[in-house]
């Protein structure tokens, strides 16, 4: 249970969420980060935890195969010494051998369906297939997928080109890692978890030698490396069929859609969103926690994270004018949570924590802010009455959506727009619902105005329309407008020297 990494105040005067920052770190004091997918523990501890429960349980079977063995052997002989009998006590005896042999057929291959899955190559039976064929994507969702596939394949080949012979030593053994993921898509999600796991930490070991212990360089060359991987195995390995994850994820959609009531006072969020500058800042964090879902590498799901909170400790910062704590940072980030609603949550978690480079969730801060993630959605998850200090028949009606503390339950038309100081200030949703009030009051008022001033506008037009045409009809009738028509005349008449002019020529007719 992750419910233990959060404590909740309650004094009267102040409700708020508090976590102890020990309590964050592994359960067996390594120091590291703990998660609550590992039962508290860090990737590291919760590894070696679950290769002794594996390793025991392999030993477990190989003894039940040798107990089995035995007893086979035992059985046959004594079928043996049973042949020289009668032929009825034969026939008597071959029932019991059948129940025994299929009895040690059954528990065999229950028992040792974990070592066939890690020694032999799998492969998937046909309802999986259709099932599969099902749910192929669109032409444009496939297209897509392959180009940004073949781009990080590109950027893999030019990364590794730097390294020389290290760097085709890495890109032959991820190609072939690949391979061998293909084949393993009936194992479960740990399962799948554990080989990609070790194939880190093998990788990480060999480059480790190779360059002398300088583990800037190795983190470099294994965040190329997860990045290459994780995208192409993305579609197989995101939330897959042998998990729930799918049923998780619409189940915390429910639960924060029910929780929309909850408001910022309610959780002593140290934030004023009427400040302009938080406001943006809070939008911004609200759109990183969405946009993790986008993200195909793990690595780039944790930045998402990582940026959310960056943005969440800058409008606690603005808001109080000191820096924030990690009382504060916490409930802020449940807020930004329900807000959000981001899609896919746990999904999205859980791969992260099954496929993430294991020292990012250990150390630094994005495995604290992903802890942090962790212990906000186990809040949301357990939240009650009690958590908000509120009556318990208060928060049924809240969660029914029969009531909402928004809004005023003895006032069943639009609020007033003068409420009392005290209702105003009690809730800042009240207190901004009657300031727009107030605003769409004025708003009325000038459009009345406005309209006013229209109608008065119109009639002047016609007015002024009115006077122009009497003008005009006045002007017209004191001076009238006389149409002379032209005399006819020849084109040469004003000319006054046509008398010099020479006679005009005659047509002559000569004889042919």
């Amino acid at each position: 249970e992750s419910t233990h990494l959060i404590k909740m105040s309650q004094r009267k005067e102040r409700r708020g969420i508090h976590v102890d920052q020990s309590e964050l770190h592994c359960n067996k004091g390594c120091g590291y980060y703990g998660n609550a997918a590992w039962q508290g523990l860090c990737s590291k501890c919760w590894r070696e935890e679950y290769q002794r429960a594996r390793q025991k349980q392999i030993q477990e079977d190989w003894a039940l195969a040798e107990k089995l063995q035995r007893e086979e052997e035992v059985a046959y002989a004594s079928i043996q010494g049973a042949q020289s009998q009668p032929q009825a006590q034969p026939q008597a005896s071959l029932a019991p051998f059948s129940k025994f042999e299929e009895k040690k057929t059954n528990e065999k291959t229950r028992k040792v369906t974990t070592v066939k899955k890690f020694f032999s190559p799998s492969s998937r039976t046909a309802p999986k297939k259709e099932n599969q064929e099902g749910k192929t994507p669109s032409p444009s969702i496939s297209r897509q997928s392959s180009i940004e596939t073949d781009r990080v394949s590109r950027d893999f080949v030019d990364f590794l080109k730097t390294l020389h012979k290290p760097g085709r030593e890495v890109h032959k053994q991820s190609r072939a890692f690949i391979e061998i993921m293909a084949n393993k898509k009936d194992l479960s999600a740990d399962e799948l978890s554990e080989c990609v796991q070790d194939f880190y930490q093998n990788l990480s070991d060999r480059l480790m030698t190779h360059f002398k212990g300088s583990s800037e360089r190795v983190e470099r060359v294994m965040d190329e490396v997860e990045k290459y991987i994780m995208t192409r195995l993305y579609k197989s390995v995101f939330c897959p069929e042998t998990t729930d994850d799918e049923e998780k994820d619409l189940a915390t959609q429910n639960r924060i859609r029910a929780l929309h009531w909850v408001d910022i006072q309610m959780l002593c969020v140290p934030v004023d969103e009427e400040i302009p500058e938080v406001s943006d800042n809070v939008v911004k964090a609200i759109t990183d926690v969405i946009e993790m879902d986008s993200k195909r590498v793990p690595r780039d799901k944790l930045a998402c994270i990582t940026r959310c909170s960056k943005h969440i400790f800058s409008a606690i910062k603005i808001t109080k004018s000191e820096p924030a704590s990690a009382d504060d940072f916490l409930p802020t980030l449940i807020y930004i949570v329900l807000k959000a609603n981001p899609p896919r949550l746990q999904s999205n978690i859980q791969y992260i924590t099954r496929f993430c480079n294991p020292s990012r969730l250990m150390t630094g801060e994005d495995g604290y802010y992903f802890t942090n993630l962790c212990c906000a959605v186990a809040f949301i998850e357990k939240l009650d009455a009690q958590s908000l200090n509120l009556d318990p028949e208060d928060f049924e009606r809240y969660m029914s959506g029969q009531a909402s503390p928004r809004r005023p339950e003895a006032d069943s038309g639009w609020p007033q727009v003068d409420p009392p100081s005290g209702s105003a200030a009690s809730s800042p949703a009240l207190s901004q619902v009657y300031q727009n009030l107030d605003l769409l009051s004025g708003l009325g008022s000038r459009q009345d105005r406005v309209l006013e001033g229209v109608q008065s506008l119109q009639r002047d037009l016609i007015t002024w329309q009115e006077s122009v045409e009497r003008e005009v009809q006045e002007i017209l009738e004191k001076y009238p407008l006389e149409i002379r028509l032209p005399t006819p005349s020849a084109i040469d008449s004003d000319n006054v020297e046509n008398d010099r002019l020479p006679p005009p020529l005659t047509p002559q007719v000569f004889a042919g």
